[in-house]
């Protein structure tokens, strides 16, 4: 079976009757490879006539494939993006198990017009009741910059990034019809899963990067993998939607040519928890040094940005959270670099992430908070 709710884009008009229809109708046989996106397709989607299609591959996703379609046709946009599930086997199973494919296209579908966060205006958005396969199709926010892990990024760019944090969980703060959704809410048992699987992922981690990664910041990485059951299975009362893996590679900046600073991507991993776990993991996993450096001024820029969409935060309540939240940036590094398809950017990827979360985990004892 395919969820089938009406997905109405973000930022386009409202869609047609035909669409709607469409989606009612639960799209059987939908796409779920690039090459099966038909100009026809494409056209009943659109609400117009395409006379041809093409598509390339773009990003550096390892758990989702994303394409530029260029599109010919009176009345049409020169390109759209889309998003399938991942050609690689391991990484799609991976996204299967915890319910990626399906969390990324319920948040266009049901909190992205709840919160003020920039992101890509959907035309289509459908997954099947498994979760195995789906299909979003987007507005494409090129020419843009991609952000890079591994080169990291400059002040401003990590300036954009915090606003558009508080830009999610403030406009989610305390709200019912998020926190409480169905589709947001992790898988059943999901800490305990996590907990037997992450000594495995650490194992694997260890093996391959022993030689590459600093002995003090491989130790703290083994001293989460002691401690996985403390971590993973923590009672935590979520406060709002959080991105799950808000770090560069996830997003655009200086968007349609400077228009826009910055739009974010890939929401496979939305979930409602503690916002520290975005703002740690943003400022030790997604910028490392840059982090190390600015950590007090992009701490207050955070608070202060909420305070002015309505939600005072008490930096001392919100310290041991912090602590906790950089640990995320370690766990997510570790555990993806075990159970993805394995590139060379991959590793350089994996390694610029568990870096720079250790080397912040160190700096606040992260693994003492536990």
């Amino acid at each position: 079976m395919i969820s089938s709710s009406p997905c109405l884009p973000r930022r386009f008009p409202q869609a047609s009757v035909p669409q709607l229809l469409l989606w009612e109708r639960g799209l059987a046989g939908f796409p779920v490879l690039p090459d099966e996106v038909t100009p026809d397709w494409l056209g009943a989607i659109l609400g117009t006539q395409v006379s041809s299609v093409r598509w390339e591959p773009i990003g550096t996703g390892q758990v989702g494939d994303s394409v530029r379609f260029h599109l010919e046709g009176e009345g049409v946009p020169p390109t759209l993006a889309g998003k399938f599930p991942a050609a690689d086997a391991a990484s799609r199973g991976t996204a299967v198990q915890f319910g990626l494919y399906r969390k990324e296209v319920e948040f266009y579908r049901q909190a992205a017009p709840l919160v003020d966060v920039r992101a890509p205006g959907v035309h289509f958005a459908v997954v099947t009741e498994d979760g195995a396969e789906f299909c979003l199709l987007f507005e494409d926010l090129a020419p843009a910059r991609q952000g890079d892990q591994i080169a990291g990024c400059g002040i401003e760019d990590a300036r954009q990034a915090i606003r558009q944090a508080a830009a999610i969980h403030a406009p989610s703060w305390g709200r019912a019809d998020i926190l409480q959704a169905e589709w947001v809410q992790p898988p059943e048992n999901l800490g305990a899963t996590v907990s037997m699987m992450y000594p495995q992922a650490q194992a694997i981690f260890r093996e391959r990067y022993a030689s590459s990664l600093e002995p003090e910041l491989m130790d703290l990485c083994d001293g989460l993998a002691q401690r996985a059951a403390q971590y993973f299975q923590r009672d935590a009362e979520p406060r709002c939607l959080v991105h799950g893996d808000f770090r560069l590679d996830n997003m655009l900046f200086d968007v349609r040519g400077g228009a826009e600073p910055i739009a974010i991507l890939d929401w496979q991993t939305t979930t409602v928890g503690n916002p520290m776990n975005d703002v740690g993991y943003f400022l030790g996993c997604g910028i490392g040094q840059l982090g190390l450096d600015h950590e007090g001024e992009l701490l207050d820029l955070y608070y202060a940005e909420m305070a002015q969409r309505g939600v005072e935060i008490d930096p001392d309540r919100m310290t041991r959270d912090y602590s906790l939240g950089i640990l995320h940036g370690v766990s997510t590094a570790v555990f993806s670099a075990a159970f993805v398809e394995r590139t060379p950017r991959g590793d350089d990827n994996f390694l610029s992430m568990a870096r720079g979360a250790c080397s912040l985990a160190l700096r606040h004892d992260s693994l003492s908070v536990l």
